[in-house]
């Protein structure tokens, strides 16, 4: 019998992915000047006030008023009407330093055998329902309300009304043997100025995201992606009426409350430790990575149809504790023989996941938006201070979504 599954994103304007962003940005600011930064830095935002906090060994000096403003100035909140503007919102820091009960876990004489930032167990997941591994669902939950911030930002005059917050929601049917067929909801909820009758409103945002917004996502698909928009599925935009008043004045705004937006769309199992503003220290944030890399790898080596890879650690001790693997029954061995090699062939401490993927460079604030996994892998220069001069570093961005140990993967396991 066919079946449902249901995934969602927000966009850069929700109340908690501005928190998101601020909290990323912080840590960049950091690490952009020391990259030995540790850093866990919390953000609370509601009708005109950020609150920043948190813990930060660090020997830089971060101008956080400056950062806050500039995130919120990108992201578009930058009128007086939003109740909630750049240049005029408060901004409070009660950022402290790092507990040296903490740091004393993760510190080593040898910084490879660093430990890890805290306990917990970590996912990381693939797929084959799209070309980057993702679960389709989150995928066009995520590609819809990019191209909705790309229509506000570079082309306002063809939906002028758009203000930044949004959320979408995929409903797709799948298969008995998990093959998606088509798209089965659309749910798109967008921030809009008030400009005539609510009715009025409504009626233009949806006939305009059924005519412009679809359009141009599925322009961006694959064929055999695109033909899954078979012209049945229903569409629900705006549900309510109306939504003038949104962003923090609407709700308030925290870091680490979009959890499954960030990870696979509860496709996958999840920790409970969220990303944004920690640094690599904290294996909630490190080893998901690695986890998401190994999965990832795997299946596009063809040892599974899908995989969950499970990894957890005990704070302070560098290698992890255990590490899982759940295919559903589409590895081509068992499931923890499957662990046992992913052991033996990837180096788990945190230290060396770091190193790998590059984690102490200022590459964080493009992952808070518009989810953490199936990004395009990308080496850009950015700006950074050495022996605080200013300087330009190549670096990577979402390293952890290279597919770069297929070969050596196909080798372990004969394929």
């Amino acid at each position: 019998m066919n079946y449902l599954f249901t995934s969602e994103s927000v966009s850069e304007g929700h109340p908690d992915k501005v928190a998101d962003q601020i909290s990323d940005a912080i840590l960049d600011e950091f690490l952009r000047r020391d990259p030995e930064s540790k850093v866990a830095c919390e953000t609370f935002c509601s009708t005109g006030l950020v609150i920043v906090g948190g813990e930060v060994l660090s020997d830089a000096y971060v101008d956080i008023q400056g950062t806050v403003r500039d995130v919120i100035s990108r992201i578009g909140y930058n009128k007086a009407e939003y109740m909630f503007d750049a240049n005029s919102c408060g901004v409070l820091s009660e950022i402290h330093e790092q507990s040296q009960d903490i740091n004393r876990g993760v510190s080593r004489e040898n910084p490879d055998d660093q430990g890890a930032g805290d306990q917990g167990m970590m996912f990381g997941f693939a797929c084959k329902d799209t070309e980057s591994y993702m679960p389709l669902a989150l995928y066009l939950s995520h590609l819809t309300l990019w191209t909705l911030a790309q229509i506000r930002h570079k082309e306002p005059e063809l939906m002028p009304y758009l203000r930044p917050d949004s959320k979408s929601q995929y409903t797709i049917e799948y298969s008995e043997d998990g093959k998606p067929l088509r798209i089965h909801t659309i749910v798109l909820s967008t921030q809009h100025d008030e400009f005539d009758t609510d009715e009025v409103m409504h009626s233009r945002i949806e006939s305009d995201v059924r005519n412009i917004l679809l359009p141009k996502v599925t322009a961006q698909l694959d064929p055999a992606t695109a033909s899954l928009f078979k012209g049945d599925f229903i569409l629900h935009v705006n549900p309510t009426g109306k939504f003038v008043i949104g962003g923090p004045a609407g709700d308030t705004g925290l870091t680490g409350r979009k959890i499954i937006v960030d990870t696979y769309g509860g496709h996958s199992a999840h920790g409970g430790g969220a990303f944004s503003g920690k640094d690599p220290s904290k294996v909630d944030r490190s080893a998901a990575y690695a986890a998401r890399y190994i999965a990832k790898n795997m299946v596009a080596a063809g040892v599974a149809g899908k995989m969950m890879v499970q990894l957890a650690y005990a704070i302070g001790v560098a290698k992890p504790v255990s590490i899982f693997v759940n295919t559903w029954g589409t590895g081509i061995i068992p499931d923890a023989e499957i662990a046992f090699r992913i052991g033996k062939m990837f180096d788990l401490r945190p230290a060396m996941i770091i190193r790998r993927f590059g984690l102490k460079n200022p590459i964080y604030s493009p992952t808070a938006t518009y989810g953490h996994f199936g990004r395009d892998p990308y080496v850009k220069k950015v700006s950074v201070f050495q022996n605080g001069q200013p300087a330009e570093k190549e670096v990577q961005f979402f390293g952890w979504e290279k597919l770069d140990s297929v070969d050596l993967i196909k080798h372990e396991f004969g394929i």
